[in-house]
């Protein structure tokens, strides 16, 4: 169906005329909040025909009020007006216009009868009533107030590329995010990352004032107090001096009872770095808020992440990624803009929108992107994985099933991931847990023995990454607007696209579900994600530095087999023990789990 939309022929009247905002109120409308918006389309050269339509449509994403000409005291009324731009001849019908809600969002203004010619304007007011129009519940630029034009009414419409644009501003400061490092030496100085957020999330926010600080770390050096001016947008980053062995966590309190504390940094000689990434979300380029450049500059200014990738949909959206060479020029020139080798790293992607086979995104590593493109699953050259992984190897590219237990679609584990091309899986986000049945906020509608343990247990080998899947424009915090959000914890010691690369290929990482847990792991020395020698003992070593406190500890083998130990809200947690044996085929992970039900999940260790 999708595929036979896209090829469809359209009329030359489709998608003609122009379309403007006349005005808005109030003049800043905040995220959450509500206004009224007076949109104004002109026909074009070859009018619109009797039976035709031009068709009204806000966002379909995140909380807009759906247009609606029923009821003058609900959110949305919409009103609907004609202004010719000439008399109608005498034999000729008065035109007449009729306004239908047609479904989310979206709202129909048929022809009736006559005819709009060249020059006949249309104003429609959004949020005409008292109770004005609900606006997206999260701050964003540049959102499409969209026009669609059918124009000889065979129901097939083209958009204006222009349709008018609006800005929602965050709301009022209401939370605090503050991020360090992970790990350390002892005596080095480290970056703290402080943002002030509104309630959903969303930066930017207007904020003056000064943030304490404070910490337990014996030694630690840093600034008691934070000074933020009106220009800072509520972001800033200080510096901090660490000193001997230590888990370092820094407190921060507000004004107006903001207060949080940072995740833990592991102070230790020669500690594996730890790259937080998300390597999956959303922009309004496909179904997801905000521009690729705000996305960007979210996880680096506010996210404080090391690692991020841009995943929008070759197909879903108000308009296809895959059609649109504008568009993917423009997220490949913000993750060039963006990429600053050795201090923070910009993945080019897509995601693969396959509604048979499951959902995967798409991540090129190589630094000469001018060739990276998509290769959509409507393409027949592409629709299913094989057909995918054959056309991109060769390059520096790997591929991510995701929400693959259940959600929008599962994943058609049948077809084995292909081990050079996708040696990890996306195993939580802000869909849930695709873990198994009894991990912390499971995925929702699962299907029964398609949980990754379950393809583990079939003899897959597959390394375990969280992402965001966010569509907020919050990688790395998706889980701050979420029941659930996801994060990967790549380990390699040069922040590098070549390093990430080869840490995602050793299944060298680990996934969490928002907060950025320390989850060390080792078996006979080698580290998550080796294959080892199967045989009758084995030595097990664990060190967690959760981020909250941690309820249990579980080591999950083949087969489903657990071994839980209760970790009694401690924020530090070690275990070193002997292993019975092992038989070649089987595997082992650990799950950390937290009282406020955040998670990591270590990749497993594959016995051979």
């Amino acid at each position: 169906m999708l595929r036979e939309d896209l090829g469809a022929a359209r009329h030359e009247s489709d998608g003609g005329g122009r379309a403007w905002l006349e005005s808005q109120e109030p003049a800043v409308v905040r995220a959450g909040g509500r206004g009224r918006w007076t949109v104004v389309y002109e026909t074009g050269p070859l009018g619109i025909a009797h039976g035709g339509m031009i068709l009204f449509q806000v966002s379909p994403f995140w909380g807009w009020s759906t247009p609606q000409v029923d009821d003058p005291a609900l959110p949305g009324y919409t009103t609907v007006t004609l202004e010719a731009a000439a008399a109608t001849g005498a034999e000729a019908p008065a035109t007449t216009l009729r306004a239908t809600t047609l479904d989310r969002q979206l709202l129909g203004i048929r022809v009736e009868q006559g005819e709009l010619h060249e020059g006949d304007r249309v104003r429609i007011v959004y949020g005409a009533g008292e109770a004005l129009a609900a606006a997206d519940r999260f701050a964003e630029r540049a959102t499409r107030l969209w026009i669609g034009v059918d124009g000889d009414g065979d129901g097939r419409r083209v958009l204006l590329h222009d349709s008018p644009t609006v800005d929602i501003a965050p709301g009022p400061p209401a939370r605090l995010a503050a991020h360090l490092p992970s790990a350390a030496e002892p005596g080095a100085t480290v970056p703290l990352t402080l943002a002030v957020l509104d309630a959903s999330g969303s930066g930017g926010v207007e904020f003056e004032g000064s943030l304490r600080l404070s910490t337990e770390a014996e030694g630690t050096e840093l600034p008691r107090e934070v000074r933020f001016l009106p220009e800072h947008r509520g972001v800033r980053r200080v510096e901090l001096r660490v000193a001997g062995v230590d888990v370092v966590r820094v407190r921060v309190e507000g004004p107006g009872g903001l207060e949080a504390s940072t995740n833990p940094l592991v102070v230790t000689p020669g500690g594996q770095r730890i790259l937080w990434a998300d390597l999956h979300g959303h922009s309004h380029f496909s179904d997801g808020t905000g521009t690729p450049e705000d996305y960007f500059a979210y996880a680096r200014d506010v996210a404080a992440l090391d690692v991020v990738a841009l995943t929008d949909h070759d197909h879903w959206g108000m308009v296809p990624l895959a059609k649109t060479p504008a568009m993917w020029d423009e997220i490949r020139a913000q993750v060039e803009r963006f990429h600053d080798r050795g201090r923070f790293v910009t993945l080019l992607g897509y995601e693969w929108t396959n509604w048979v086979s499951g959902h995967r995104h798409v991540l090129y590593f190589g630094n000469d992107l001018a060739d990276a493109d998509i290769l959509s699953s409507l393409d027949p050259r592409y629709e299913t994985p094989p057909l995918l992984w054959d056309a991109l190897r060769g390059r520096d590219a790997l591929t991510f099933a995701h929400h693959s237990a259940g959600g929008p679609i599962a994943t058609d584990w049948t077809i084995a991931p292909d081990p050079e091309l996708e040696p990890v899986t996306e195993v939580v986000s802000v869909h849930g847990s695709s873990e198994a049945l009894d991990s912390p906020l499971p995925i929702y509608a699962p299907v029964a023995g398609n949980f990754v343990r379950d393809v583990l247990d079939s003899g897959y080998r597959l390394g375990l990454i969280g992402s965001g899947d966010s569509h907020d424009g919050h990688p790395g915090l998706a889980h701050l607007a979420s029941p659930s959000g996801g994060i990967a914890a790549i380990l390699a010691d040069e922040l590098t696209r070549e390093a990430v690369l080869e840490a995602l290929r050793e299944r060298r990482v680990y996934a969490t579900n928002g907060p950025r847990i320390v989850l060390r792991v080792a078996l006979d020395g080698a580290r998550m994600g080796s294959s080892v020698p199967a045989g009758k003992e084995h030595r097990l070593q664990v060190v967690i530095a959760a981020a909250a406190p941690l309820e249990r500890v579980d080591v999950v083998r083949s087969g489903g087999r657990m071994e839980s130990q209760r970790a009694a809200g401690r924020m530090i947690w070690t275990l070193e023990r002997e292993l019975g044996p092992t038989e070649p085929g089987e595997y082992l992970y650990v799950r950390a789990v937290q009282e406020d039900g955040g998670a990591a999940w270590s990749s497993p260790f594959f016995f051979e």
